[in-house]
Order: structure tokens, then sequence, then C-alpha cells
């Protein structure tokens, strides 16, 4: 769940996670991966966000999890399904998924006193060249900054590979939400923007959990934020993607906690 810079919490003050409270994380991630997977299963022309939404608490719950993202500072559902244009946080309802949408779901658990959080965008059906290019460059823009999360690294690392590799398609890199933290509480330090420069920010510890979520854009990545005060989408309303793992950082690398293959090998 993409945050604006100013909301995570204690934003200076970062927690390093024992190797126990990491398999938590896993655990937490683990699950979001297969919450993804029944979701993905469900998504097809005719269905409404709010029946996905539905959809994902039963399965979250049904698993021994809370939603995490339910009442979140006020977020009425259990997931943000985003539809085209809206880039993240769009509230299901009663849109119609149709042939030829990209749909990215967010998901969140709380589970065991930690946080899982994890997202995936789908295509429905055909979606012609342009949009597949969109979600497979996002993807790879997120394996890119997954490279650079091993100690030793800065945020900035993560940060510039993300935004060189999908600005090297001509996309845009969204400015106003990032990356986060991640462990007892859903959003932590640090920040993890999507552009930087190489060698800023905080050093990379092991021990420290984030989630990198590019949120690319077909067009310009101007955003705007719709009156309902959650809903992202593009000023341009071309499609945007979004993609997010959960990471831990260890010496020799990232330890991935979030598992895209469940996903993948569901649909």
């Amino acid at each position: 769940m993409g945050w604006q810079t100013i909301e995570i919490e204690n934003r200076t003050m970062i927690y390093l996670k024992t190797d126990e409270e990491i398999e938590l994380l896993r655990e937490n991630n683990l699950l979001v991966s297969r919450a993804l997977a029944e979701v993905g299963k469900h998504i097809r022309p005719g269905v409404t966000t709010r029946e996905l939404d539905k959809i994902a608490e039963e399965f979250i719950r049904d698993n021994g999890a809370e939603p995490a993202f339910l009442g979140y500072q006020g977020y009425p559902a259990s997931a943000c399904i985003s539809v085209n244009e809206q880039v993240v946080h769009g509230i299901p309802g009663d849109r119609v998924i149709e042939e030829g949408d990209i749909v990215s779901v967010d998901l969140g658990t709380f589970l065991k006193g930690f946080v899982g959080d994890s997202a995936y965008t789908f295509a429905v059906g055909d979606v012609g060249d342009e949009a597949r290019r969109l979600l497979d460059v996002t993807k790879e823009a997120l394996y890119k900054g997954t490279a650079q999360a091993k100690a030793g690294n800065r945020v900035g690392d993560i940060s510039a590979a993300v935004q060189q590799y999908a600005e090297s398609f001509g996309y845009g890199v969204v400015r106003e939400l990032e990356g986060h933290g991640v462990g007892r509480k859903m959003h932590e330090a640090p920040g993890v923007p999507n552009f930087g420069a190489r060698g800023r920010g905080p050093l990379l510890k092991e021990g420290m959990v984030i989630c990198i979520e590019p949120m690319i854009t077909m067009g310009s990545r101007a955003v705007v934020f719709e009156r309902d005060g959650w809903t992202v989408r593009t000023k341009d309303r071309k499609p945007a993607a979004h993609y997010e793992f959960a990471v831990a950082i260890r010496k020799d690398g990232a330890d991935v906690l979030t598992d895209f293959s469940i996903i993948e090998q569901s649909l």
C-alpha cells in the first residue's frame, strides 16, 4: 500500500527485525500472495470490484488473519482495487470489470502481530501490446529495484534503479507516493521512493524489511487525488501499473518475502 511521503510514522526511526520476526513477516506476505492469487482467479469481465473485495476479505479471514487495510486511517475496504487510470488506493464499489482492463490489486494482512503488504496488476483478457508492455516494464522495474536491496547500499540505489528502468521506456514514475518499511505497523521508516539518486538516502542494514512498489504510468507522471480521499489516478487518464514486494535486507542480497509465482501459477 503506497503512501504519501509525509504520512510514514516515526520517519527517522528504523526498526531492525530479528530472524524470527522476518519469518512472521514472510508468513504474512505469503498469505497475501495466496490472497492475490485467489482474487486473480475471479478477475473477469462482469465482476464488480466490490465482489473482488469480498473474496479477498473472506480468504484472509478464513486463513486466520485480519485484513490490514480495513479501517486503516478510515479506509473502508479490505482491498485496494485500481482499474486502468487509477494508480493506487481504488475503493471497491460498483465498477464493473471489462475486457481489456488492467486491474491492480493491493492487499494487506495482520497475523501474529505483523503485517503483510503486496500488490499485483492483472490483465483482463486481451489488453493490447501497449498495456502489456506497461505491465511487463513495471514488474521488471520492481525486480531491478529489488536487486539493489542489500546491506551496504542505500535507499537511493533502489529508487534510481526503478526510475532509470521505467523512464528508459518513456514511462512516468509517480513522485507523490512511495514504498515503505513494514513490520508491526504497515507504514514504517524508511520511505522508499521510486525516483532518486544512487548513493543517497538511508543506509540499508541487515534486518530492515521494506516494501518496494513501483507505480508507473503510460503517459505523464502527474496524478490527481480524487474527492473520495483515497483514489489516486493519472491526470491524463492514461493507464498505470503497480507491483509490490516485501523484502528483507540481507548482506548477500534481497530476501523476497512475497511470492509472485503463487499468483502467476494460478492464472
